[in-house]
């Protein structure tokens, strides 16, 4: 997958927005925001994405035995973060499958994007790919369905 495929992924539905400081714990020696920090915020914003429709991950491991795991990340760093900057994730459906669905996630500080990713996700049961759930699929699709193409 080039650079070029995370910038022209077609975004569904609504964003999810969470917004978070940078702390001394997410920088690095030169006070920079540490690559692998910017995984733990695109995490967060996914789950979020899922809370917000009204899925919460551990009642699903718990429930249904559904757990999703990160089959693939491309991720492009366009600036860098500093500490106490204040940073905005938005998150959207890129891709639905049966059993996985990708996001399309920018990460966003005063206004200027500063990284992009495109996170493939799969559903797991055990240690075997599960289809998702129907009333998570129906939302996903449902959302989809209702996406305004004028706003990716």
């Amino acid at each position: 997958m080039t650079t070029r495929t995370v910038r022209e992924k077609n975004a569904q539905g609504q964003a999810s927005r969470l917004t978070l400081r940078v702390y001394y714990e997410d920088t690095d020696f030169s006070g920079r925001v540490y690559h692998a920090s910017y995984l733990r915020f695109l995490e967060r914003g996914r789950t979020e994405w899922l809370r917000e429709r009204g899925f919460e991950q551990k009642e699903m491991a718990k429930g249904v035995s559904i757990v999703f795991v990160v089959r693939r990340l491309t991720i492009d760093f366009l600036k860098a973060a500093a500490m106490d900057d204040l940073l905005t994730i938005e998150t959207r459906l890129a891709l639905l499958g049966a059993a996985s669905f990708d996001f399309s996630q920018v990460i966003i500080c005063d206004e200027t994007t500063i990284a992009t990713a495109l996170v493939g996700v799969v559903a797991l049961k055990g240690d075997r790919p599960a289809r998702l759930p129907p009333d998570l699929r129906a939302r996903l699709l449902n959302e989809s369905a209702t996406s305004d193409p004028s706003s990716h």
